[in-house]
């Protein structure tokens, strides 16, 4: 299990260990090509393996991807059956090739709703994928923040029924949440222009940067995650402290060795 931002200050790099994205536009950009709305989620799926690759290359630990959230049940029936039809065809055919290039699939949410067929696809990628260690690839399906939370304290209540609720601590709850397995994000995207989390990870985006981009998802390619990084590297990540105490700890660093490069210069963006 991996620390808490709030209990324990990470180390920070130029390059996120953990990028986590919202993947906003499938529907927009099918509208604006007169394509219907599938085949932008189709296109969508491409701009997934291309995600992919760009963090093994980039030497991203965690990539985790917002793919329907709890609420996306309300969308018409015809479009959600075809995202489940998507879904099972990702992975019929995507896992292997993940397991060829040392990627682990986890997915993360309340899968109960799904049929029994996607239930066990699920869980024999998984099982396939586990011991691999170049990247995590964390799909969020019918996932929702405010679900994770609830269903955490429900299971660490459950386990402990001799302690009265007051009694639990952040450290009580980190292992019962759906992503404790892996860092907090560092990076958070959300595509697609607009400007809020959606109910995605509301616990462990507490210290995260968030970086929003009118580009639509299937037209988030490498360029685009490259222009996120560098947006990101010229951060300051405080964490609750002063800047005059990061510069402080950077020069007492460089007393003792060569400190790392802090990564490209910062860029302003007015969509970010």
């Amino acid at each position: 299990m991996h620390n808490s931002s709030t209990l324990v200050v990470p180390e920070a790099s130029s390059i996120p260990r953990h990028v986590a994205v919202i993947m906003d536009g499938n529907g927009r950009w099918a509208k604006r090509r007169h394509l219907p709305r599938f085949a932008g989620h189709q296109r969508g799926v491409e701009a997934v393996r291309a995600a992919v690759k760009c963090c093994v290359d980039r030497g991203i630990g965690y990539l985790t991807l917002f793919a329907f959230s709890s609420e996306n049940w309300r969308r018409p029936a015809e479009e959600v059956a075809l995202l489940m039809e998507l879904f099972t065809g990702a992975l019929t055919k995507e896992v292997a090739k993940m397991h060829r290039n040392g990627v682990r699939l986890r997915v993360i949410g309340d899968l109960r709703r799904f049929d029994s067929r996607i239930q066990s696809l699920i869980t024999e990628a998984e099982r396939l994928t586990e011991a691999n260690t170049t990247l995590t690839v964390t799909i969020a399906a019918n996932y929702g923040g405010r679900w994770d939370m609830l269903q955490a304290l429900a299971r660490l209540v459950k386990d402990n029924p001799e302690r009265a609720s007051g009694e639990f601590t952040e450290a009580d709850l980190a292992p019962y949440l759906s992503m404790s397995y892996a860092p907090e994000p560092d990076l958070f995207i959300r595509t697609g222009g607009e400007h809020r989390i959606s109910n995605f990870l509301l616990w462990q985006l507490a210290y995260t940067e968030l970086y929003f981009t009118d580009a639509l998802w299937p037209d988030f390619g490498a360029e685009c995650l490259d222009e996120a990084i560098a947006w990101y590297a010229g951060r300051e990540r405080r964490f609750g402290r002063t800047s005059e105490q990061l510069e402080s700890g950077k020069r007492a660093s460089s007393g003792a060795g060569d400190v790392a490069s802090p990564g490209a210069p910062r860029r302003t963006r007015a969509n970010a």
